[in-house]
């Protein structure tokens, strides 16, 4: 294979005509195809109540993703509570804090973010410890997560608002992409509950975070492309570089 021509990416197709994915596709003249790999699935609100949590008990949440902001809200809207003004949102990226202005008004509440990674979050956490936090997750999540709120003495509980199951690809028969792109584990799994006969061969795998590289290297797979990385803060920076030092070693 001298040439990469088609890229599976693990996400929804992004909806903001501006992405760097399509930029990617028209610098290297590629096909960049959008299929998730795993579907989220908010928990009933009687599943919720069995664990037994009041919300109203915490002075401060954690988020780790969007989507958790918006099933916190969801819980809360079908509980029918007024989250208090004097709540703390400790969120993983200013990206993840900025998407609380869907649900409140964002320079009236205390708002706290860090950079990319849970370990830059507890940072700030630390400095609030007098808090009593409340992390609503998925079913299944990150054990980084409460380990580092052990390891530092947090007071917390976690709640889990939303599952991720395995998408079906009855209609995908032919598997002709050079290079996919995972952002989670759940999406590892999900590649071998659908393709239980896959061979990497020559295909590459791109990997965002950690905890979905070291799934690719469980799975016996060889990990290629890895993100965020010192030279690349982002996975299209990521495929940039591999695409750039790709094509130079492969010029006839």
């Amino acid at each position: 294979m001298l040439k990469i021509r088609k890229i599976l990416v693990s996400q929804p197709e992004p909806s903001e005509v501006k992405s760097p994915y399509f930029d990617l596709a028209k610098k290297y003249n590629l096909k960049i195809e959008f299929k998730p790999f795993i579907q989220v699935e908010g928990i009933p609100i009687k599943d919720f109540r069995q664990q037994k949590i009041n919300i109203l008990d915490f002075t401060a949440v954690i988020f780790t993703s969007k989507t958790g902001i918006d099933h916190f809200f969801r819980i809360c809207n079908e509980l029918r509570i007024v989250v208090p003004d004097t709540m703390k949102y400790f969120c993983i990226t200013e990206n993840v804090a900025f998407y609380l202005q869907k649900y409140i008004v964002y320079r009236k509440r205390k708002i706290f973010h860090g950079k990319a990674k849970f370990q830059d979050l507890i940072d700030i956490i630390v400095k609030h410890r007098e808090d009593n936090f409340f992390v609503p997750l998925s079913d299944p999540h990150n054990a980084e997560i409460p380990d580092l709120l052990d390891k530092n003495n947090i007071t917390y509980t976690i709640g889990i608002l939303y599952k991720t199951i395995s998408s079906h690809f009855a209609n995908l028969k032919d598997f002709d992409y050079d290079i996919i792109v995972f952002y989670s584990p759940s999406g590892i799994k999900s590649l071998k509950e659908n393709f239980p006969d896959f061979v990497q061969g020559e295909i590459k795998i791109a990997a965002f975070g950690p905890t979905t590289a070291c799934a690719v290297e469980h799975e016996g797979l060889r990990l290629d492309i890895n993100a965020p990385n010192p030279k690349a803060p982002s996975m299209t920076m990521a495929l940039d570089n591999f695409l750039k030092e790709y094509n130079r070693n492969h010029q006839k």
